[in-house]
């Protein structure tokens, strides 16, 4: 049941909204996105658990205590922190957004009064006593949402073979660069590293953790995967040019679900939709506390931050009173959940680096567990992708601002290849040689941890 919170917190309206919009422009193509990031996610998230059981210190704690003695110490962990933060507050803007047009597909209230219920439903939730309270109230809300959306999925009828190929042969179309990064963005979640390592029972064994954390992480790929085939309903069969030239819209999508199913799939979906932005609007504030708790607690400043404190509280009304402020707003949904997709994707490299030192070090997790070199290796994939695809972002979102239409650069050649494969193959290359770097480093950390102890 613990689990399900890291479902609760990765499949929120930016899952919703960033899979539908890819289902919508590109159908199944970019399916292999979710699956990678599956994974990834797992393994991630199952290495800082394991740093937790093992070393009884929680991902933060475990960095603070890295950087002891280092002159850099101050500096990282106020990156680290501002970036959780950034990313959570973005987060946060989307689930109340998200949630409130949920709610908006059932109920015919206007949506400044949808986001005041939404805001007291989860200050009621956040008032919980503990945070295993917390967790059982979002296993409830998880498995009703992933019925929601797998209902809504089968009942459209996907093409299956279409799915197997988007899901098992990547591709990344022309425009697709900003999406496929919210995809990985919005499953694994920075914040959500911290989230579970802060929060887990440390008393919980090894193979307790890995069935619990498999079986919430796959449940939440598959639901992913359920809500990309709803937008696929959207434009199936639609050309290439056609899909390109659409506009998708929250109204665009109910007026699908209710063509092709009727008004019972609507309410299901809305409900699903307000379950994934309520369970992750609750979950963004506190995993934001629970970071910056872990970051910067002392021995002498510890009762400060402790679950009830004035500072982790302040911490969780912040984060909250963002997205708030987002929804009272009425700012524009889609963008703003994209937005916070893409900019949780460029943060996760820099987390996953820390996270990859961390667990091969000896002092922290004693010589009998510190990371396999299997481990290892998937890790320095994971992190390898995810600088590739934060990269590439960064390089598009430059050549637009300076007026160059990424489409363009297939008008030119450099070295046999159109500029733009040619651009994406350098970051590739380049994003290779700092893994193997980092790999390089991790050896180089295992073995003078190891001697010197």
């Amino acid at each position: 049941m613990f689990w399900s919170v890291i479902t609760a917190a990765f499949i929120g309206p930016g899952t919703v909204t960033t899979a539908t919009q890819a289902g919508v422009y590109f159908n199944f193509k970019l399916q292999w996105a979710f699956v990678f990031s599956t994974f990834g996610c797992l393994v991630l998230q199952e290495a800082a658990a394991r740093l937790t059981i093992y070393s009884q210190l929680n991902l933060g704690e475990a960095i603070r205590k890295t950087l002891e003695g280092k002159s850099t110490k101050i500096f990282t962990l106020i990156v680290v922190i501002v970036s959780i933060l950034t990313g959570c507050a973005a987060y946060e803007a989307g689930n109340i957004l998200g949630s409130t047009e949920g709610l908006a597909m059932i109920f015919d209230i206007p949506k400044v009064y949808l986001v005041g219920i939404t805001g007291i439903l989860a200050i009621i939730a956040l008032s919980l006593k503990s945070v295993n309270a917390i967790a059982k109230f979002m296993g409830a809300i998880v498995f009703l949402m992933g019925i929601a959306f797998i209902s809504v999925a089968i009942m459209l009828k996907p093409d299956v073979g279409e799915l197997l190929e988007g899901a098992f042969i990547p591709s990344i179309p022309a425009g697709s660069g900003i999406l496929v990064l919210g995809l990985v963005g919005t499953t694994i979640v920075p914040y959500d590293l911290f989230l579970g390592s802060g929060a887990l029972d440390k008393k919980q064994s090894i193979q307790e953790m890995r069935f619990g954390l498999t079986i919430a992480i796959v449940f939440g790929g598959i639901i992913s995967m359920a809500v990309m085939g709803v937008g696929n309903a959207i434009t199936e069969g639609m050309s290439e040019g056609a899909r390109s030239n659409m506009v998708y819209s929250y109204d665009m999508l109910k007026g699908v679900l209710e063509l092709y199913i009727g008004k019972s799939a609507l309410y299901v979906f809305g409900f699903g939709m307000f379950a994934a932005g309520f369970s992750s609007a609750i979950t963004s504030p506190l995993a934001s506390a629970i970071t910056a708790s872990s970051l910067f607690k002392t021995e002498k400043n510890k009762t400060k931050w402790e679950t009830k404190s004035l500072y982790f509280r302040l911490v969780i009304i912040g984060v909250l009173g963002v997205g708030l402020t987002f929804g009272f707003m009425q700012v524009k949904p889609i963008p703003a959940i994209i937005l916070a997709q893409a900019i949780n994707g460029l943060f996760l490299p820099l987390v996953s680096i820390f996270l990859l030192f961390v667990v091969n070090n000896a002092k922290i997790m004693g010589n009998d567990h510190i990371n396999g070199w299997i481990s290892n290796i998937m890790m320095t994939v994971v992190v390898w992708i995810t600088m590739i695809l934060g990269a590439n972002n960064i390089v598009t979102s430059i050549l637009s601002a300076n007026g160059i239409d990424t489409a363009e650069l297939n008008n030119f050649q450099i070295m046999n290849f159109t500029a733009f494969n040619f651009i994406f193959l350098l970051i590739t290359a380049i994003s290779f040689v700092v893994s193997m770097m980092l790999l390089y480093k991790v050896h180089r950390i295992r073995t003078r941890n190891i001697y010197q102890s």
